[in-house]
């Protein structure tokens, strides 16, 4: 769903595991779908960890844990490795999640995250252990993500610290554009410029 991004303040999900796949965040079994139906991949979102093999729901998992909620998932070092499924981006936007904040995210899931209006931001690995420790001691602690001014700030402590991202991006993310829709609001342009060559 494309929501214009500003500032999200929120609680959060911690998932303080390295090296997420996306056969974890999305099992391959689901893939059989050919389009995006939030919902359903949402539903299936960490499938193998959210449920026991009889299907009943594991209770030990952060997702089952009504104590964690939130619109920002805390993920550890190196998440979304694996395949380039863009299904991984459909769950994790699915499940509501609009932020994952970690150290390091493998480059194709991170620009499915984006292309998916999931805002994927790097943070140190001191500021992410920071993120971690304070939500592990009050779930209630709210995280800031300031995307015009490409900040994080975990309210616990006050501490922030800048993020970068692609400026075309950020654009298309802060007024809820896909890649069609910057195509068309710049179709004037577009077509001036084209007129402009072939004269």
């Amino acid at each position: 769903m494309k929501q214009k991004f500003d500032i999200i303040s929120s609680t959060c999900v911690p998932l303080p595991l390295e090296n997420v796949d996306t056969d974890q965040i999305i099992p391959a079994r689901f893939l059989k779908a050919t389009t995006r139906e939030e919902s359903f991949f949402g539903e299936n979102l960490f499938r193998d960890w959210r449920y026991n093999p009889d299907g009943s729901l594991n209770k030990d998992f952060v997702l089952n844990d009504p104590t964690y909620s939130g619109e920002i998932l805390v993920a550890g070092k190196n998440f979304g490795s694996g395949s380039s499924r863009e299904h991984a981006a459909w769950a994790i936007a699915g499940y509501g999640f609009r932020v994952v904040i970690s150290s390091f995210f493998a480059d194709i899931h991170k620009n499915n995250e984006l292309n998916n209006f999931v805002l994927p931001v790097v943070v140190s690995e001191e500021f992410l252990a920071e993120l971690f420790k304070s939500i592990k001691e009050n779930p209630k602690t709210i995280v800031e993500v300031d995307l015009p001014n490409q900040t994080v700030t975990n309210k616990a402590t006050g501490k922030s610290e800048k993020f970068e991202i692609n400026g075309y991006k950020k654009y298309c993310l802060m007024n809820a554009l896909d890649d069609i829709d910057f195509l068309l609001e710049n179709k004037e342009k577009t077509e001036a410029w084209e007129n402009k060559a072939n004269a």
